[in-house]
C-alpha cells in the first residue's frame, strides 16, 4: 500500500459484472464518467435514459415510470423560451415542436423500460438532497430548464423520506425484475451552489439514507465513490477547472477501482484484449495511403474479427468502419 495515500478497502462483492451481464446506469453525472468509459469498453448497458438525474426523488420517480411504462403526452410537456420540455428529462430531450419532443421522450421511456426489465445490475449515483419543486404544479422537476428560480420552491429531503421513497421503488423493480442487483453510489460531485456547509449537509443525510436502504434489502450494495475521491485522490489535480467535477484522470481512476472490485477476473482479461483493439483503431498514421499502413490496417481488422469470433458478444461496428475508412 502507498505510504502517502490512505487507500479504501472495498469488500469483494457476492456477485461480479461480466461482459454478458446488462447494466442500467442511472443518476448524477458521476454515472455518465463511470458508464461511458464501460459502454467505450464494450460492455452492454444503457446509461441515463431520462439525462443526468441529481436528487434521489426525481430518480426514483423515473425508476417508477419505468416500471409502469409510462407514455407521456402534450399534457406533461411545459413551454418555456420557445422550446417544449419535461421536468422529468434534461435539456437534451427538449424540442420547439412538442411533437418531437414527445417522440424522442417515449422512444428512450420504452427502449428503457425494456432493458430494465432484463436487466443484471442497476448502479444509481445520488446527488445531492435538495429538490425543487415547480411552484405552479407542486411537481419535483429533474432539471429546471434555466427557467427563473423563482417558479420553483427549494427544498430539503429528509432522510425518513427518501428512504420511504426508495423501499417502495426497490420492492416494485423486484416484482418487475426478480434478477435485478442493485449498486448504490455518493456521487463525489460538489453542489458549489448550494455552499459548503449545506453541500456537505446533503452529502451525509444521502450516505445515511443509502445505508438505511441496504439494511432493508437484499442483493443491494454500496461503492464507495465519494470515499476514494474524499480520501485517496486528496489532490486537485483529479479535479477538472471547476475544482468541482472530477478531471478525466480522476474519473478514470474511480472507474479502475471499480473494475477491479465490481468486474470479474475473466471480463477484465477480455477487457485488456478490447483495450488493445481500441488503441489500434485510434491510431492515427502519418501517411495513410503507405503500403506499411495498409497492412497495419489489415492487422488489426484480422485481429478483431478473431476477437469478435472468440467472444460474439463484442461489438466493433464503430471501430471496422473508422478502420475500413482510412
Amino acid at each position: 500500500m502507498d505510504p502517502l495515500q490512505t487507500k479504501v478497502i472495498i469488500p469483494d462483492p457476492p456477485v461480479t459484472i461480466s461482459y454478458k451481464s446488462r447494466c442500467l446506469f442511472m443518476g448524477s453525472c458521476f454515472s455518465d464518467y463511470i458508464g461511458t468509459i464501460m459502454a467505450g469498453y464494450k460492455f452492454r448497458l444503457l446509461m441515463n435514459p431520462f439525462g443526468t438525474l441529481f436528487n434521489p426523488a426525481s430518480i426514483a420517480g423515473n425508476l417508477e415510470n419505468l416500471v409502469n411504462g409510462k407514455i407521456y403526452k402534450a399534457a406533461d410537456l411545459n413551454f418555456h423560451d420557445g422550446l417544449w420540455l419535461s421536468f422529468d428529462h434534461y435539456t437534451g430531450f427538449s424540442n420547439s415542436d412538442p411533437a418531437a419532443c414527445l417522440a424522442g421522450i417515449n422512444r428512450s421511456v420504452s427502449h428503457a423500460s425494456e432493458w430494465l426489465r432484463d436487466c443484471d445490475f442497476l448502479v444509481l449515483t445520488l446527488g445531492t438532497a435538495w429538490i425543487y419543486r415547480y411552484r405552479e404544479s407542486g411537481k419535483i422537476v429533474a432539471n429546471c430548464h434555466k427557467i427563473p428560480q423563482a417558479a420553483f420552491l427549494r427544498e430539503f429531503m429528509e432522510p425518513s423520506a427518501i428512504i420511504e421513497q426508495y423501499n417502495r421503488i426497490i420492492n416494485l423493480l423486484r416484482q418487475y425484475n426478480p434478477k435485478l442487483k442493485l449498486i448504490l453510489t455518493l456521487s463525489p460531485v460538489r453542489h458549489w451552489s448550494d455552499g459548503a456547509v449545506n453541500n456537505q449537509l446533503s452529502k451525509a443525510v444521502l450516505h445515511f439514507s443509502i445505508h438505511e436502504i441496504l439494511k432493508r434489502h437484499e442483493q443491494a450494495w454500496y461503492f464507495p465513490s465519494y470515499e476514494i475521491f474524499m480520501d485517496e485522490l486528496r489532490d486537485y489535480r483529479f479535479y477538472a477547472s471547476d475544482m468541482l467535477h472530477p478531471s478525466e484522470q480522476g474519473a478514470r481512476y474511480v472507474w479502475e477501482r471499480f473494475r477491479d472490485s465490481w468486474v470479474d477476473a475473466p471480463s477484465r482479461q477480455i477487457l485488456a484484449e478490447v483495450e488493445g483493439i481500441l488503441k489500434a483503431a485510434g491510431h492515427r498514421p502519418v501517411n495513410p495511403g503507405s503500403e506499411a499502413h495498409r497492412k497495419f490496417r489489415q492487422n488489426i481488422l484480422k485481429k478483431t474479427a478473431q476477437l469478435v469470433q472468440k467472444y460474439p458478444f463484442l461489438d466493433f461496428s464503430e471501430e471496422i468502419d473508422i478502420l475500413n475508412e482510412i
